[in-house]
């Protein structure tokens, strides 16, 4: 089977290049194989993008040194800087910018280009397009916290964890949270109908949910029904996850339940993870635009 390379649709030079490797074969290729191969184009195809890189790295950043800046004074109650909170905070909201809003958008803009038809017409297997998207949040994601953990510790003070309990946490909480938010990405995917309307459709529910989360304001003062909201969503969770790791046990006489609630906040990481795969197994169409 060969391909020719499409005149129109291509968003960079490595989508092609990868179709015609996936098509290289007579053979089905092996999933891991064409996952490793899916997973380097991911990679190559965002650091070349430079509007990836400003809005889904950047974004987070800007936000940081932004409220940092403003921020003073102790929370009401404890003996905790409110910069400490909301540093805790935007590590939650640097993981949803790479891990939904990114994967979200690009799925969006792939579908409406043809690049997610055109893989599907190929003998690659349709798991590796997914483990290649995770691939890419699992290392931006990484990329985006070690930027704000850094610009943090140095230009405001966030202290590193105290512990190794605390480590666990910030490693179980990074990566039950990024692979949810992946999987919510990937299924609020279904709702954009183009790529020209994807980020107005993903930014505002992106924005609220760090507004009702706890990520700007401490998420005790903020009013019942706004709690109520933001418990349904993941991104409460995390931020409530990376508190428990970089507050001291004292905050807990300001969060809403009185302790961190781990336990709590590993279930309902997991249950959108495995509440996201399921949608998007469900809804996830591979038909999207014809490219003209």
């Amino acid at each position: 089977m060969t391909l020719t390379e499409p005149s129109t649709g291509r968003t960079d030079g490595t989508v092609p290049t990868a179709e015609r490797a996936m098509a290289g074969s007579s053979r089905m290729p092996g999933v891991w194989r064409a996952s490793a191969a899916r997973s380097k184009v991911e990679l190559r195809a965002f650091f070349r993008n430079k509007q990836s890189l400003v809005f889904t790295l950047m974004f987070p950043v800007i936000l940081l040194v932004v409220f940092g800046s403003i921020f003073s004074g102790k929370v009401a109650g404890t003996q905790t800087d409110l910069k400490q909170v909301f540093m805790a905070g935007i590590v939650a909201a640097g993981v949803m910018s790479t891990a939904f809003s990114g994967l979200a958008i690009s799925i969006a803009i792939e579908r409406d280009t043809g690049t997610v038809r055109r893989l599907a017409m190929t003998p690659m297997p349709k798991s590796a397009y997914f483990i290649g998207k995770l691939v890419r949040v699992i290392v931006t994601t990484a990329l985006e916290t070690a930027l704000l953990l850094g610009i943090a510790l140095t230009l405001f003070g966030l202290p590193l964890p105290s512990t190794g309990e605390r480590w666990m946490t910030l490693g179980w909480d990074l990566a039950l949270g990024t692979v949810a938010c992946a999987m919510a990405g990937a299924a609020y995917s279904a709702l954009i109908p183009n790529s020209r309307s994807a980020a107005a459709i993903v930014t505002p529910v992106f924005m609220v949910l760090q507004f009702i989360s706890g990520v700007f304001f401490p998420f005790g003062q903020l009013p019942h029904w706004m709690q109520t909201v933001a418990a349904f969503f993941p991104v409460k969770w995390m931020a409530q996850g990376f508190r428990s790791v970089f507050l001291p046990d004292s905050f807990t006489a300001v969060e809403p339940a009185g302790n961190w609630e781990l336990g709590h906040i590993a279930l309902v990481l997991a249950l959108w993870t495995l509440g996201g795969l399921v949608v998007t197994a469900l809804t996830f169409r591979w038909r999207g635009p014809r490219v003209r």
